[in-house]
């Protein structure tokens, strides 16, 4: 019997486009990583746009912004509805929200990466007291525990997630950088297949086990590509 360590399949791509052969499909659900312009995969969005996959439900902490990010897709209407906990930096968004065109479902921020958490650890759903007594907690089931009305909301799993980080090794085991791991370890967990865009990608065994943010066994696909460093709201000195 053979005593060699067995092969890690990379999960290497050469390009966005190609890291999202046979993922994209039209009416899928797909879970974004990043706040703001801040850790966003620019250039999987991009990709997921010239795909041409139409009536999307997407799943992010915020819409990005006209003319980059999420606001990509909602330039070309391909996206039906945003699940959403911000939505304020996007004036296109608002046009076809108040317009009827685009479905929109709030949820408080912290819920929201709660919900896509307990969807890839396999929980179907938890009490919170976020939202109770608010349209937030509208048509969904209460529950009293210790004297107090919590509401449940469901976990999440998404058919498809992207995210941006900043390492990952062949296996796809990745490091977040800074403000950049914020929802992005939620939404590598909740996808279905979940497909990391990053900065750099290093020999397997080159990265501290104490310091990998999300195992591999979550990420299905990395692509290396160069990032655009954008800035959201840019103030100066008159």
């Amino acid at each position: 019997m053979s005593t060699a360590p067995a092969a890690v399949r990379s999960k290497v791509f050469a390009s966005p486009e190609a890291a999202l052969q046979g993922l994209a499909k039209d009416g899928m659900t797909v879970a974004v990583g990043g706040f703001g312009l801040c850790g966003i995969p620019e250039q999987l969005i991009i990709a997921l746009r010239d795909s041409g996959v139409r009536g999307l439900t997407a799943i992010s902490n915020n819409a990005g912004v006209d003319d980059w990010g999420l606001g990509l897709l909602l330039q070309t209407r391909q996206i039906r509805k945003m699940i959403s906990s911000y939505v304020g930096e996007n004036a296109e968004f608002e046009r076809q929200y108040m317009s009827g065109e685009l479905e929109l479902e709030f949820n408080p921020q912290g819920t929201l990466a709660e919900r896509m958490r307990a969807g890839g650890a396999g929980i179907a759903g938890f009490y919170t007291k976020t939202g109770v007594g608010t349209v937030v907690a509208e048509g969904k089931e209460t529950k009293e525990f210790g004297g107090e009305t919590y509401v449940l909301e469901r976990g999440i799993r998404a058919d498809l997630s992207l995210v941006k980080a900043w390492k990952a090794d062949e296996a796809g085991n990745l490091v977040f950088r800074k403000t950049a791991r914020n929802f992005n370890p939620m939404v590598a967990m909740c996808g279905l297949a979940s497909v990391a865009e990053v900065e750099e990608i290093v020999p397997l065994g080159s990265l501290d086990p104490d310091h990998i943010h999300t195992p591999g066994i979550y990420v299905d696909r990395i692509v290396q590509t160069v990032p655009v460093k954008r800035i959201e709201q840019r103030t100066v000195r008159s």
